[in-house]
């Protein structure tokens, strides 16, 4: 069950990179519901029309590229110029793609961290431009991964740009907090289904097997997550990342079939 927050979000302005992920439109639900205005932003038209048609809110949407400068650039004007500065960014948009180290060429490298990194370092950058600008103090999400802190094999850049990521979000929290900024970041739990980002069916039964609470995420936890710290209830927290993942960036639950207790 989503958390009523008593009309908080009500008129808020939210920019929502992503949307047509899984989380994104888990996401973009939740805040709609709440009564946000939302900008929602993927490189997937058509599934944004559809996922705007859908909500009941004012909801406008820009198909970006995350890696070039000129539409992160347009993201920001585009959101800027309808709405003045947002209340709340939530940089999601991520890729999660797999190899071998020795098999990754350097185009993929700088994509992943592309779309990763640099991407939320700008977008962070502009819209917390535009809400200094406006004095509008606001909130900034980051959605993260257990992958910051659990190496894991086939996936190292993945890894290495959310540990990056976390540096930033904490980086950008020391130096908005003066402006009325806070900075946070999600770790959600294993959700599969992303297209940008496939895996396979091993993978998903391996992965949630594995999770000590038992389960692969529903679309309540990292939605609940977010939108408590972009509430008055997190007012005092900035510099955070809150992990909602069963336990799974904790370590792996094994279990034994010929054992009935836990060696």
């Amino acid at each position: 069950m989503t958390p009523d927050y008593h009309g908080h979000f009500a008129g808020k302005t939210v920019v929502l990179t992503g949307a047509c992920g899984v989380i994104g439109d888990w996401l973009a639900r939740g805040f709609a519901e709440q009564g946000a205005r939302l900008m929602l932003s993927d490189r997937m038209p058509d599934k944004l029309r559809t996922l705007a048609e859908r909500l009941p809110t004012e909801t406008r949407t820009h198909v970006t590229e995350l890696t070039e400068d000129a539409s992160l650039r347009d993201l920001i004007a585009t959101t800027t110029q309808a709405w003045g500065a947002p209340d709340i960014v939530i940089n999601n948009a991520g890729v999660y793609p797999s190899g071998w180290l020795l098999d990754i060429d350097l185009a993929e490298w700088d994509r992943i961290f592309d779309v990763n990194l640099r991407a939320v370092f700008a977008l962070t950058q502009g819209f917390a431009r535009a809400m200094v600008e406006h004095e509008k103090p606001g909130a900034i999400v980051n959605i993260s991964s257990g992958a910051a802190r659990k190496m894991r094999t086939t996936v190292v850049p993945y890894c290495v740009s959310k540990t990056a990521l976390d540096r930033l979000t904490k980086g950008f929290a020391l130096e908005l907090a003066r402006h009325g900024i806070r900075v946070n970041s999600v770790e959600p739990g294993f959700a599969a289904g992303s297209e940008a980002s496939p895996v396979p069916p091993a993978h998903v039964q391996a992965v949630t097997a594995g999770i000590p609470l038992g389960r692969a995420s529903e679309p309540g936890d990292a939605l609940a997550a977010v939108l408590w710290l972009c509430s008055p209830a997190a007012a005092y927290v900035t510099g955070a990342t809150l992990a909602v993942d069963g336990g799974n960036s904790i370590g792996a639950s094994v279990v034994f079939q010929d054992k009935k207790e836990p060696l």
